[in-house]
């Protein structure tokens, strides 16, 4: 398959990797002999990451191409991680409400196509803003359900949810790369078509997906759902994922500032995010094969711990070449953390509430900390400096590391409904 070919390329890349090239051989031969669903699974997987690419990246330069200004464009941006809020809760409930997860994915690429038909025929900026709006309604809810049927598809045949959601960085690496030579070969006016294209072939691969494991023929109840939302056990691991992605969105919206206040060119700044979406491809793997051998929280210290390190080199960071090479630190960072952090939560939600929780999970790392982080991330870049900046994203991360170090201290508290297959992945 195509994917796999793709796959192979990307793994084949770096130092680790090339020494590991028989491991990781063995690895691409059995995603070649997998179930069709699993397999199905890992492409649309692979393929959600592309409109990712082109929403983080590329919809900043097609508003600035048709003209808006830059507090315009900035308004366009801002109204994404308020409306995911509301999006994620709302899809989510509603999949686990009804017990399928394929429908809601069916209904969110069509939605996501439609609007892009009707975002490629406007250039007001009011038009531009209500479809925008309506587009990331459909969009943002997407990864959260996507883990959902990664994680479901994995129980079901006894896999690990890792090798299935590693192909999600192996595109986000594969169309970083292809998406930025398009573009510069058609121009940033075709965008729009470009999403389009991939929100196509998203709609036709779910039709190709499988809804998950059964949850013993239990529906979500609101009230169970208050009742393991309100353990101890849950409200501080959310707790703890806030205070660490705080500094992580901190970085993640002034890392292109930094870059270019370093003098770095476009072409370096894509290149860093590369190195990361790669970085991460490795430690998925060591953790799909080892990663049970550790418990959860001590995990997730050690990879707050990292995220420390890595805010305070990029504190002290005066060259863009180094800037990169701190990239790589996402490694042991992100790769550790997310990976973690999903099992974790298999551990603590029930299988009947799994969505729901998972877009709790999307709205505390993503929607809420972009909102903190981008209003009192941009105040206190612009008074204390890129040092002083970075040093306060380490110490909020050193306090993520103390919060998961002391939960696990005191010892987990077994919640109510959850069964042993649950925390299988």
């Amino acid at each position: 398959m195509l994917i796999y070919s793709i796959a192979g390329g990307i793994l084949l890349q770096g130092d680790f990797l090339h020494k590991n090239h028989k491991n990781i051989g063995v690895l691409i031969m059995k995603l070649e002999q997998s179930t069709p669903d699993v397999n199905w699974q890992r492409a649309f997987t692979f393929t959600i990451y592309g409109t990712s690419v082109l929403v983080a990246s590329y919809f900043q330069l097609y508003f600035s191409h048709l003209g808006f200004s830059s507090s315009q464009v900035g308004y366009l941006y801002a109204v994404g991680p308020f409306i995911s809020i509301f999006s994620n809760m709302f899809w989510s409930m509603a999949s686990d409400r009804y017990r399928t997860t394929k429908k809601m994915m069916l209904l969110l690429f069509a939605g996501q196509l439609g609007m892009g038909l009707l975002l490629s025929a406007t250039s007001s900026f009011y038009a531009v803003f209500a479809l925008i709006t309506v587009f990331y309604f459909f969009y943002y809810p997407v990864f959260p359900l996507s883990d959902t049927m990664s994680i479901q598809t994995a129980q079901r045949h006894g896999k690990n949810f890792i090798v299935i959601r590693v192909f999600g960085s192996i595109g986000y690496a594969f169309f970083a790369l292809s998406i930025g030579y398009v573009l510069g070969n058609v121009g940033i006016s075709r965008t729009l078509l470009l999403a389009i294209i991939i929100a196509g072939a998203c709609l036709l691969l779910a039709t190709r997906l499988r809804d998950g494991v059964k949850t013993n023929g239990q529906k979500m109840e609101w009230r169970g759902l208050w009742n393991v939302l309100r353990q101890k056990e849950v409200l501080w691991f959310f707790a703890g994922v806030f205070c660490l992605a705080l500094p992580y969105r901190m970085n993640e919206a002034f890392l292109t500032l930094t870059l270019k206040s370093m003098g770095a060119s476009e072409g370096l700044i894509g290149w860093s995010l590369l190195a990361a979406a790669l970085s991460e491809i490795p430690v998925f793997f060591l953790l799909s094969r080892f990663g049970e051998r550790f418990k959860e929280l001590p995990l997730l210290a050690l990879a707050a711990l990292m995220f420390a390190l890595r805010f305070f080199l990029m504190s002290i960071a005066d060259h863009p070449g180094t800037v990169i090479a701190v990239q790589t630190l996402h490694s042991v960072t992100f790769g550790i953390y997310y990976v973690t952090a999903i099992r974790y939560i298999t551990r603590i939600i029930p299988d009947e509430f799994r969505a729901t929780g998972l877009a709790l999970f999307t709205i505390v790392w993503s929607s809420a900390a972009g909102l903190v982080s981008g209003t009192f991330g941009g105040v206190l870049y612009e008074q204390t400096g890129r040092t002083t900046f970075y040093f306060i994203a380490a110490g909020l991360a050193l306090v993520a590391c103390a919060g998961f170090l002391a939960r696990h201290l005191l010892g987990n508290t077994k919640v109510p409904g959850v069964s042993m297959d649950s925390r299988k992945m």
